[in-house]
């Protein structure tokens, strides 16, 4: 440990106890401190980790698929590091081990497990070179700092190929964006699919941001879509195709509130069980993708299986609180994809819905959302029964909303985040339930109304 390293642990130390005295959540700001001091110190810091550094990205699911993953690799009896927190930059990844080792920078775990934010993958392997690193898929998400997603693709396939050849990626195989980024590098790669005929039809849908040959610009052909342009797909010019999934769910039984899946690897005989406690198949994609990450790391279905009996999902991804006799079930939404996916496993629980909807534009949302005339709003509106929306864009939002075919009496537009949470919870009954849709700064304040309510602890503590 240099001492320029000790200075940088020290002081974003300092930063970190201040900022929690202070009643803050302290996720990122120290680590800037940290990077500014020492910007080797990540690289520094993750060296010494026995079990090594494993990396997770993607558009949608990599907060849930990290923190299943420092679940199953604690059951291991391993320690985690992990930005749990969500802060998923590289100054949220220094926060992170700031907050994981002693004064003399000596981390507390023996592995690491950070999600990163999919735009910043190149910027922080730089940093680091992990054993595993995972993708969980692309798609259209905040182009005003994003670019197409075409361009992403090219920018983490590049980082992807300077990797050494032990380091691990875990692709989804079902993406044709991500199968394809793993052509540059010099190690192993493990693919993870489903391969259940029973999931998925025939049509592309609408919101696909993949329709032609990432390789050769020929329209892709498909036998099965799952979502969006996730699927079992080939090429007919080129063949480029799916490649064979290593670890695959060959069935897939999604309740009304958990998943189950029948996960083999390329060459088993016979498949594991998993029993994922959160609804949708999104959520099954997220266990698979843990699962195959977890085999990477030496670590069996097993033990997997074990973890995810126990997991709890990270706030605002299906968490639900409690709140006057009422429940409130928060479903993160900030794309097409991701809000078809999510809203999907909604209305597979049946029912008619009371919606708490709200929409920011900030930097961390993405200022353009013309992305919510994509997503299928046309899908949830027969069954809801009235929203209450809020937000800095609410009447951006309200619109749709009306488009979609909600009558004008059945929507209220309220300012004020806990104005909009107090009417909510007035139009169910007690015993009933709120879903709430935000977009991810909407949700903070959200739960920073709802924690001054006294209904829940603040993110940072969970």
């Amino acid at each position: 440990m240099t001492l320029r390293t000790l200075a940088a642990v020290a002081a974003g130390k300092l930063a970190r106890a201040g900022l929690q005295a202070l009643g803050r959540g302290a996720t990122a700001f120290p680590g800037l401190i940290v990077l500014a001091v020492d910007p080797g110190a990540i690289r520094v810091m993750t060296a010494g980790l026995a079990h090594g550094t494993v990396v997770v990205s993607g558009t949608n699911g990599k907060t849930t698929t990290s923190r299943m993953l420092a679940d199953i690799v604690g059951a291991f009896g391993w320690t985690p590091i992990h930005n749990r927190s969500g802060s998923n930059l590289d100054r949220g990844i220094a926060t992170a081990l700031v907050a994981g080792s002693d004064w003399a920078g000596t981390p507390s775990g023996d592995v690491a497990i950070f999600e990163v934010d999919e735009a910043s993958v190149p910027r922080v392997l730089q940093r680091i070179e992990p054993r595993v690193a995972l993708v969980t898929n692309l798609f259209r998400d905040q182009l005003d700092r994003y670019f197409e997603v075409d361009q992403l693709a090219r920018r983490i396939g590049a980082s992807f190929a300077g990797l050494p050849e032990t380091t691990t990626l875990v692709l989804n195989a079902d993406d044709p964006i991500v199968a394809r980024l793993g052509e540059g590098h010099r190690g192993r790669t493990v693919y993870f699919g489903i391969d259940d005929p029973g999931v998925g039809g025939r049509v592309p849908q609408a919101i696909s941001d993949a329709t032609h040959c990432p390789r050769c610009g020929t329209r892709l052909r498909y036998e099965r879509v799952i979502l969006a342009h996730v699927g079992d797909w080939a090429c007919p010019a080129c063949g480029l195709a799916r490649p064979r999934a290593d670890i695959s769910a060959v069935r897939v039984e999604l309740l009304a509130d958990r998943g189950r899946l029948r996960v083999a690897g390329a060459a088993a005989s016979a498949a594991d069980a998993l029993d994922v406690p959160l609804p949708g198949l999104y959520n099954a994609y997220n266990a698979l993708a843990a699962a195959a990450t977890a085999d990477a790391l030496g670590i069996g279905t097993a033990t997997v299986a074990r973890a995810l009996a126990g997991f709890r999902p990270a706030f605002g991804r299906l968490e639900t609180i409690e709140a006057e006799g009422r429940r409130l079930r928060v479903v993160l939404v900030k794309n097409p994809a991701g809000f078809n996916a999510a809203i999907g496993a909604l209305l597979e629980r049946g029912g008619q819905h009371r919606l708490l909807a709200a929409l920011n534009d900030r930097d961390a949302d993405g200022r353009d959302v013309s992305w919510i005339w994509d997503a299928d709003f046309e899908a949830l509106v027969p069954a809801v029964t009235h929203a209450v929306v809020t937000g800095l864009r609410a009447r951006d939002l309200a619109l749709r909303l009306k488009y979609a075919g909600l009558a004008r009496d059945r929507v209220e537009v309220l300012e004020g985040w806990s104005a909009a949470i107090r009417r909510a919870i007035a139009l169910a009954p007690l015993g009933g339930e709120v879903v709430v849709v935000t977009t991810y700064t909407a949700m903070l304040a959200l739960r920073d109304a709802l924690a001054r309510m006294g209904f829940v602890r603040q993110f940072w503590e969970d």
